[in-house]
């Protein structure tokens, strides 16, 4: 009797497994494997790669290159010209790989990559819908920020649940490159560290979550170090800057978060850890502690002469 159940199992793991094979048939061997994998494991992990394979299969092939970058920021419709048709092909054989369901109505909040990827990991472990992402163009970050021109280095960005992303491109007329250097004007490391700090600046002031559950105030907000600091390749007039950062740990009145940029597909730095120093607006919790001072920056290596 059992070795007739197991035979059965067996039988039906195999018809699974062959039912998955013709649904991924067209996607990569990679995307193919790790849903294979996820199927047996239930590894969350993994679901990256089979969501992001399964968009590959949907996009023109001119447009696939833009989805290697690995970037959490780029825009389903403009970014990557899906339209709404194509949008359910991949929600309709994502609900068939993954073995869950998608309401039409939740698809409204999924504006990049990213929301897909967060939105469908939440659905895989039962979680309740994440923070839908919210664009900022330069104009309101200039209204949330403290930071001001000529020394705000964010001119777009978006804000979603455990990620943050934004853009700067040099434009050449920055104030400091003048003398850095002359005749060869090069952006400072120094500036791009400062750059991933005010995009992690602001995600404490308009993320919501358990971590935040209280408005931070601007005024409260210092960079206090970063550790294990890496730049791979020289920025300078005409490059854009893709700007990327994720929460790490959050205990009042101290906030990490992990940084990286790139330059087109290009690695171009990475922050390890970027810590901030923060309290909530007066009033909220009258039992915060004090706000710690800001302390000198540690010295690190960026491999960018400064």
């Amino acid at each position: 009797m059992s070795s007739g159940s197991e035979q059965q199992s067996d039988q039906n793991r195999e018809q699974s497994e062959a039912a998955l094979r013709e649904s991924l048939k067209r996607c990569s061997k990679a995307t193919l494997e790790a849903a294979l994998e996820f199927r047996k494991t239930g590894d969350t992990e993994l679901l990256p790669v089979v969501i992001m394979g399964i968009i590959e299969r949907f996009l023109e092939p001119d447009v696939q290159p833009k989805l290697h970058d690995a970037s959490d920021d780029l825009r389903i419709i403009e970014d990557l010209g899906v339209d709404s048709l194509t949008m359910m092909e991949v929600v309709i054989l994502v609900e068939e790989v993954l073995s869950i369901s998608i309401n039409n109505d939740e698809l409204l909040t999924l504006r990049t990559v990213g929301d897909i990827k967060v939105f469908i990991d939440h659905k895989v472990k039962g979680l309740p819908p994440p923070q839908a992402s919210v664009f900022f163009p330069v104009e309101q970050i200039a209204e949330i920020m403290p930071h001001q021109p000529p020394f705000l280095f964010l001119q777009e960005a978006t804000i979603s649940s455990g990620w943050a992303s934004g853009k700067y491109k040099i434009s050449g007329s920055e104030f400091f490159l003048e003398g850095h250097f002359k005749d060869n004007p090069v952006f400072p490391a120094s500036i791009l560290l400062e750059a991933l700090g005010q995009l992690a600046v602001l995600y404490l002031l308009k993320a919501s979550g358990a971590d935040l559950e209280k408005p931070v105030d601007p005024a409260s907000i210092y960079f206090t170090g970063c550790e294990s600091v890496r730049c791979h390749r020289v920025c300078k007039p005409g490059d854009i800057l893709k700007l990327s950062v994720k929460p790490k740990r959050f205990r009042m009145p101290l906030a990490s978060f992990e940084g990286s940029i790139q330059v087109g597909q290009e690695k171009t730095a990475f922050v390890e850890e970027i810590s901030l120093t923060y309290n909530y607006l007066p009033g909220w919790d009258a039992e915060t502690s004090p706000v710690q001072k800001e302390e000198e920056p540690k010295t690190v290596e960026t491999g960018v002469n400064r």
